[in-house]
């Protein structure tokens, strides 16, 4: 496999995962979410990543929320499924399940937590991708998972079979532009903080967009992919400059990604937010008072 193995490309938003007042999936909002990104043109749905708090949730629970993200999506677009886990087993378990359901591909972080070298992280691959059957997107996010996907190691693992795409989701610039030109003849590249500089890697040739963005920003999604790559430049540099206020506001005075996602949707009165899971906690006080301010003066609220 490699990148002509998938037709993965456009905006495929990271989605949340809403969790009711008792801390259950809340499955009707999850397919209310999906349909709404469907309607604004998303080509495929991210479920599971780090937006969607797997790293909260157990076994069984992601699993069950991939199922109904399938059942939702059916066949109208592409479905990866977040199943990275610190494990081999656990991650080729949780993966297996996922090609059970019908997903398309798959999202795996390398093992997260503890240090670890390129040799240590591309057996971690390597011993994962020889026992599955899905086409594996990797996934590069070192502010969360602290180990690197560096140019050079996507490279190396570029040459294993099941792997076919990346997301780079280092908010490095340079880390990006140096990981397409290595790969880009071999990956699908996708840029994560599409927020931040999206539109530059679209011109320079990224198949597709993965955001938490889209989630309470219509634009930012497949229309800025669109724009950026039908070479639409004042469009499109506007609404990039939208999506840099928008990461400054949610990551600022006191507030962080995640919450702020799901308090800007309950805000706009968009579904699939719902509740957070611990140890995330709800933004209140002047850090949600501040939000408010921020996304009134974006003329979203």
């Amino acid at each position: 496999m490699d990148r002509n193995s998938v037709n993965w490309s456009g905006a495929m938003p990271a989605i949340t995962t809403p969790f009711r007042g008792n801390g259950q999936l809340d499955e009707a909002a999850l397919g209310a979410s999906i349909e709404r990104h469907l309607a604004l043109g998303a080509t495929g749905i991210v479920a599971g990543g780090c937006t969607g708090e797997f790293w909260a949730m157990s076994a069984a629970e992601r699993a069950r929320l991939i199922a109904a993200a399938k059942e939702a999506i059916g066949t109208r677009a592409t479905l990866i499924a977040g199943t990275g886990c610190v494990g081999v087993d656990d991650t080729v378990a949780l993966t297996l399940e996922a090609e059970r359901i019908g997903c398309d591909g798959v999202l795996i972080l390398p093992p997260y937590f503890v240090r670890l070298t390129d040799d240590e992280i591309f057996a971690h691959y390597r011993d994962v991708t020889a026992r599955i059957g899905l086409p594996v997107m990797l996934y590069n996010i070192p502010g969360n998972a602290v180990n690197a996907l560096t140019p050079a190691l996507v490279a190396r693992l570029a040459l294993l079979e099941r792997v076919v795409a990346v997301k780079e989701s280092s908010g490095d610039w340079n880390n990006f532009h140096a990981t397409l030109l290595a790969v880009q003849n071999q990956l699908r590249v996708f840029c994560g903080p599409s927020s931040v500089f999206g539109v530059p890697a679209v011109q320079l040739g990224a198949d597709g967009v993965i955001d938490c963005f889209p989630n309470v920003w219509d634009e930012g999604g497949q229309t800025m992919f669109e724009a950026a790559r039908a070479g639409e430049t004042v469009k499109a540099a506007a609404l990039q400059a939208t999506g840099r206020r928008l990461t400054d506001l949610f990551t600022s005075e006191g507030r962080t990604l995640y919450p702020s996602t799901k308090a800007a949707m309950t805000m706009l009165g968009i579904p699939g937010g719902g509740a957070l899971r611990a140890p995330l906690r709800a933004l209140d006080g002047a850090a949600l008072a501040g939000l408010e301010r921020g996304l009134r003066a974006e003329g979203l609220l």
